[in-house]
């Protein structure tokens, strides 16, 4: 199977890059290592490195697993909730 690279354009990795860091962050503020947080994540060290860099070719997974190791995997349910533009279409449908 051929693995396909993801093509994101520099305003999408910046966001990228500023969730990972967001990650590290709360890593270092509950002083847990990279070790640490790989293991309980069920990953190796490499790939919390790219996490960490907002890396876009590490599976979701692998971000959630981590994020529920930081105790944030409530976040996840946040992605999309506020789907304004969707409801908008959505009543456009309704008149």
């Amino acid at each position: 199977m051929n693995k396909r690279k993801q093509t994101l354009f520099p305003r999408h990795l910046k966001t990228l890059e500023r969730m990972g860091e967001n990650i590290k962050l709360a890593r270092k503020r509950r002083k847990l290592t990279t070790s640490q947080v790989a293991e309980r994540a069920d990953i190796v060290r490499s790939t919390l490195y790219l996490i960490e860099k907002g890396d876009p070719s590490v599976g979701i997974g692998a971000y959630f697993n981590v994020l529920r190791v930081l105790g944030l995997q409530d976040d996840f349910l946040k992605l999309a909730a506020d789907d304004e533009f969707g409801r908008k279409l959505q009543d456009l449908d309704l008149l």
